[in-house]
């Protein structure tokens, strides 16, 4: 089986680097294994291990330092038969450590090798998470003052259930870089080496050093007891084929009838508690259901129970590429709440927007028509406002009939609330104007 490393970029790292000879090894283990250019995807981030994607000729993805992990994982589960192979530093298993942990945790098939070499090599030489404390580093002390990460133990105990550790000088470690490309599920495996650039002018480390490093924070070997499990992909498709089929919302077909030809924009403005995103919702699917394209953009506080509660639903006869509601075809006033989170908007309103105003809710000067409603009048509760304003909202623009509006309410709600929205729906579509 021929090389898979790219013969128009040769591999160039400083002289000694351990870098290159686990890029020799890895390229061994993918001859051993018989394995084609086009099958495999090399994914890499920054620093010195992050040019291995430019040095063997195969698929490759170079992203940000310490998210080579989320990017694999997408690569893999998009593309199941590609043999994904994620190369790391130890200054991105620290930076990334998160997407390390999860993807111990997932078990997906990749195979992750880190070039552990104790330092930010390409940086200047400062310390990483696998910096031993007595190393002289350009950190300073900062170093002394946290102990080094164990990986293989750190990757072991999230549920990793192949982690391998080595020397980059063991004689076995194409041997063992294959058996981790062909274990079928989450390999991990730790090769610590020397950066003659940076670390190893201050710390001289020998080969004999290092198997004695190794050796010391022990030799991990491959499968890992009690933590060997179904592989994430294959499960998630076994499950998925047995599960009962989604709703497929490309092939809906209509059941109601919109009159709409192109845009139309309506935000919502309440307080938390009034169901003002319920009622975005409701309007939303009702587009739905007449085979509108529709988003919804929902605005609140964190505190939930306190604070402003807006909603922006843009329908549109026409696929949306932005979903953004730059001027509103139609403001919904029902709290000084979402009043005032609009801001400075309400001044660029021109007479094609339609604001509906409860009556004892205040507004800017804005150059929209307004429709004042008093809802307390017609004895609409204020939990009931926003539903209620989808009746008064059809009626105006003339997009859904109130029945179309109920028939939405009687597919998408729970049981238990169909009535009474039903009721509201049609208490709002005869709300007197004013």
């Amino acid at each position: 089986m021929p090389s898979l490393l790219n013969p128009s970029r040769p591999p160039v790292f400083c002289p000694g680097c351990a870098h290159e000879r686990s890029l020799h090894a890895l390229d061994k283990a993918f001859q051993q294994l018989k394995w084609e250019p086009h099958e495999v995807v090399v994914v890499s981030d920054i620093g010195c291990s992050g040019l291995f994607d430019v040095f063997f000729a195969t698929h490759a993805f170079h992203g940000l330092h310490g998210r080579a992990l989320t990017y694999a994982a997408g690569i893999k589960l998009a593309r199941p038969h590609a043999k994904v192979v994620v190369v790391m530093g130890d200054g991105g298993v620290g930076i990334g450590g998160a997407h390390l942990l999860a993807a111990c945790r997932r078990n997906l098939d990749l195979t992750l090798l880190i070039l552990n070499n104790f330092n930010f090599g390409m940086t200047g030489g400062q310390y990483s998470c696998t910096t031993p404390q007595g190393a002289r580093v350009a950190s300073g002390f900062l170093n002394t003052l946290e102990p080094p990460l164990d990986v293989c133990r750190t990757a072991a105990a999230a549920g990793a259930p192949f982690v391998v550790r080595r020397s980059v000088y063991s004689a076995d470690l194409s041997a063992k870089f294959a058996e981790a490309l062909s274990y079928p599920g989450f390999a991990v495996v730790d090769v610590w080496g020397g950066c003659p650039g940076r670390f190893m002018k201050a710390n001289p480390l020998s080969p004999k050093d290092l198997d004695v490093l190794v050796e010391k924070a022990g030799l991990w070997d491959g499968p890992v007891s009690g933590n060997e499990r179904a592989e994430y992909g294959a499960e998630y498709a076994r499950r998925l084929g047995a599960a009962a089929p989604l709703w497929d919302w490309k092939g809906i077909e209509p059941r109601v009838r919109a009159n709409l030809c192109g845009r139309h924009g309506a935000v919502f403005l309440g307080a938390a508690g009034e169901r003002v995103l319920s009622a975005g919702h409701l309007w939303a699917m009702t587009g739905v259901w007449a085979g509108l394209h529709v988003t919804q953009k929902n605005d609140y506080n964190i505190t939930v129970m306190r604070g402003p509660s807006i909603a922006e639903v843009l329908l549109s006869s026409e696929p949306i590429d932005y979903p953004g509601i730059e001027e509103p075809d139609a403001v919904v006033v029902l709290a000084r709440d979402g009043v005032e989170r609009m801001g400075d908007v309400w001044r660029e309103l021109s007479p094609r927007t339609l604001v509906i105003q409860s009556a004892d809710v205040p507004v800017p000067e804005h150059g929209g028509r307004t429709v004042v409603v008093d809802f307390k009048k017609a004895a609409v509760g204020r939990k009931d406002r926003a539903v209620a304003s989808l009746g008064i909202l059809a009626r105006l623009s003339g997009i859904f009939q109130i029945e179309d509006l109920i028939e939405s309410a009687m597919s998408s709600l729970p049981p238990s609330q169909r009535d009474a929205t039903a009721e509201v729906l049609r208490k709002g579509a005869d709300v007197p104007l004013g």
